[in-house]
């Protein structure tokens, strides 16, 4: 029997099981996200099966990132405010776009870390550990920070009908979620323009 579409209605292969092992399956997947993610700055992943791409590929992935990332602050800060005028519906595609872009923004990340390493900074060394150095760290701490809250967040989102989002902690911790994560993205663009652009 098929499940009906519309507001307020469980997406269509979601059961409550899913719904109540929402915060297991976050775990699961932060713990997944991270450790890839420390596993390729610290080069334990093994990467002789990946393609490596030319050197002229490689080299754009940090402007296809910082593009990347432009446009998903407008798209979380289009979902915020779609949601704040009560427009779930473009919330939610606002928010799920967002997503996609952060997930095609890790994907390219972490090809290019996994075969030539973290970009170094070229600019004075002054610059680089009393600004470089503690801008780089907090934005790392808050996109640590935000992946468990994305998760949880979108997982409640696609297992728990519309009219009932408001009954969990998808709205407190959404807004928590979205506040650090557009940061995270600004301070991305601003290492980029630390590394790429000023040095």
């Amino acid at each position: 029997m098929a499940t009906q579409k519309g507001p307020g209605t469980v997406p269509p292969g979601m059961t409550l099981a899913t719904r109540e092992r929402v915060p297991a399956l976050t775990a699961i997947l932060s713990v997944l996200a991270l450790a890839l993610v420390f596993g390729a700055v610290s080069g334990v992943l093994p990467v002789g099966s990946l393609p490596r791409a030319p050197d002229a590929v490689l080299a754009a992935i940090p402007h296809v990132n910082v593009v990347l990332s432009v446009a998903a602050i407008v798209a979380i800060a289009g979902g915020w405010r779609a949601i704040r005028r009560g427009r779930v519906d473009r919330h939610r595609r606002a928010m799920f776009v967002a997503l996609g872009l952060f997930f095609a923004f890790l994907a390219l990340y972490l090809y290019r870390v996994s075969l030539v390493g973290p970009t170094t900074f070229d600019g004075p060394s002054a610059v680089y550990g009393y600004v470089y150095l503690p801008f780089l760290a907090i934005h790392v701490l808050l996109a640590i920070v935000c992946i468990p809250l994305l998760f949880y967040v979108a997982l409640l989102g696609v297992t728990v009908p519309v009219r009932d989002l408001g009954d969990t902690r998808h709205p407190r911790i959404g807004r928590v979620a979205a506040a650090l994560w557009l940061i995270s993205f600004a301070m991305g663009v601003g290492v980029y323009l630390l590394v790429h652009v000023a040095y």
